[in-house]
């Protein structure tokens, strides 16, 4: 079967790319990441000041406000030493509002609802329909004919994985946002990790199924396998409830396809939200909260405390794509397999190579446009990535084997290498802009997380479909449709977990979830696949 083409613009783009391949660049093969690029501006360039390649990419300084969200390992983006260096290369000024993770939503739709809009989004989690409802009302500006232009980087991508184009053009054969590009398949997952030193301790193995993680994790709380005579392991946590769900949801034959809650069997979508297997699902998830394996905090906890968690090594069981916020101990952890359902399903789950949908957008008070596709382009090629996720070479890491590697100062830094690097780049926390690779994943990729990822790559499934985008019709009946089903969700299965309601209640929750037009929801998603296999 084909890869997916996302809903009703295949032909936008395959004709984006044809046009991308047609057009002359004049750079002789350069990809425009420095400063062996002639700084001669195109004809485009000239009446705008911008320089087809090289730096810096305008002669006359600019400034631009962003609009950003600021994870938990980050510090302000304005003392950011990359951003620093950045401005001195490019001659351009970025006045950054770096949101909290916690609050960044509800600042970003005050933004678009009140219409202040910042020159561009930065690591911005715009939704495919929020592409879609801003990019049709002319909020957000289209993009391809910038990247055709102005965006090397991004241009040879889009030729190289036309996947990329497909999942991020809209019906009306716009682009509107970009998204973080993940070649690394290891950047696409998160492993299952355990704590191998409190295994040991205890003389026990690996679980294989999720009875067994059940049997692992109650030695973990009762058999102080910390050794320091109190009770104070953590067994098992998680980032959300969500994620609780996702991380078991294999045991029980589920998927995550197109960006939902979805399996595909024999070319028929399945939203599996009302399904047997995921009351099955939630009663495990229930015996875990109900014997204090699972971290009670789970529902409440802010990202910071879950990193804190990890970085303890205090933690028994949990899930994470790399192990950069544990690395100060990552002896103690190892990687495993997912465990095997009572019925013997075992599978994991990944993302499409455009992992992060809308990290970046141009909105239309921007004025300088060209300049500010120029800007960004740099972090989707080879020398730029290093940059955006290394800092400067000598000072913040140096190069081995061809490869960068962060300075032992970081590497040992007591703050963990995920709080230290985030106070001079902003790519730890994820969502950010830029490209993933095997060149410039040594700090996302070493040894133990390649090893957690070989386990789970014979339970991945043979193709990971991204989420499609509607036109805006669709789009609007499909927000309210998620609106209504997926908080109803939220609310119902935290209460399954919790104990706070009983499983004799699932019928009603099923009947409840008919009538709010699950299988109108489904249907939309079958037609979208339908559309595009």
């Amino acid at each position: 079967m084909k890869a997916i083409k996302k809903v009703s613009f295949v032909l936008s783009a395959a004709m984006l790319v044809t046009a991308m391949s047609a057009c002359s660049s004049d750079n002789n093969g350069n990809n425009g990441n420095g400063g062996n690029a002639s700084n001669a501006p195109s004809a485009g360039g000239e009446s705008s000041g911008v320089q087809a390649e090289g730096f810096p990419i305008v002669q006359e300084g600019i400034k631009l406000k962003m609009f950003s969200q600021k994870s938990p390992p980050n510090g302000p983006y304005e003392d950011m030493l990359m951003f620093k260096e950045y401005e001195k290369m490019t001659n351009i000024d970025v006045d950054w509002e770096d949101v909290p993770t916690e609050g960044f939503v509800e600042k970003k739709n005050l933004l678009f609802a009140s219409n202040e809009l910042p020159d561009a989004l930065f690591k911005s989690g715009i939704s495919q329909l929020e592409a879609v409802k801003y990019g049709s009302s002319g909020m957000l500006i289209p993009l391809e004919e910038l990247i055709d232009q102005y965006a090397p980087n991004l241009k040879a991508l889009l030729e190289q994985y036309p996947e990329i184009a497909s999942s991020i053009t809209a019906p009306d054969g716009h682009i509107y946002a970009l998204p973080g590009i993940v070649t690394l398949g290891a950047g696409r997952t998160d492993k299952y990790w355990i704590n191998q030193t409190w295994l040991n301790n205890l003389g026990l193995k690996a679980p294989e199924t999720t009875d067994e993680l059940i049997e692992v994790l109650r030695a973990f709380r009762d058999k102080d396998p910390n050794g320091n005579g109190e009770k104070d392991e953590i067994p098992m946590s998680a980032r959300t409830r969500e994620q609780i769900i996702n991380e078991f949801a294999g045991a029980w034959g589920l998927d995550q396809q197109m960006g939902y809650s979805i399996s595909i069997k024999d070319d028929k979508v399945d939203i599996w939200l009302d399904n047997p297997e995921l009351k099955e699902e939630l009663m495990f998830a229930n015996q875990l909260y109900s014997e204090n394996l699972l971290d009670h905090e789970v529902f409440t906890q802010k990202e910071s405390q879950y990193v804190a968690k990890m970085a303890s090594g205090n933690l028994g069981f949990f899930s994470n794509q790399a192990n950069d916020p544990f690395t100060s101990k990552k002896d103690d952890f190892v990687g495993i397999a997912p465990p095997a359902g009572p019925g013997g399903e075992r599978g994991a789950s990944g993302r499409p190579i455009a992992r992060d949908f809308g990290t970046f957008a141009i909105t239309s008070v921007n004025k300088y446009p060209e300049a500010t596709m120029r800007w960004i382009d740099y972090f989707y090629g080879d020398e730029g990535s290093i940059f955006f996720r290394y800092g400067i070479e000598g000072e913040t890491y140096n190069m081995k084997d061809g490869l960068p590697e962060y300075t032992d100062a970081i590497l040992t830094d007591p703050r963990g290498t995920g709080p230290t690097i985030g106070q001079f780049t902003p790519w730890p926390g994820g969502g950010a802009p830029h490209l993933i690779s095997e060149r410039n994943s040594s700090a996302i990729n070493p040894p133990e997380v390649q090893a957690a990822q070989e386990a789970l790559e014979p339970y991945m499934p043979k193709q990971i479909y991204g989420a499609p985008i509607f036109d805006e019709d669709t789009s609007k009946e499909v927000n309210t449709l998620r609106q209504d089903i997926d908080t109803y969700v939220a609310e119902m299965t935290s209460k399954f977990i919790t104990g706070a309601l009983s499983f004799d209640k699932w019928d009603e929750y099923v009947n409840t979830l008919g009538k709010m037009h699950l299988e109108d929801l489904q249907a939309f998603y079958q037609k979208a696949y339908d559309s595009n296999k």
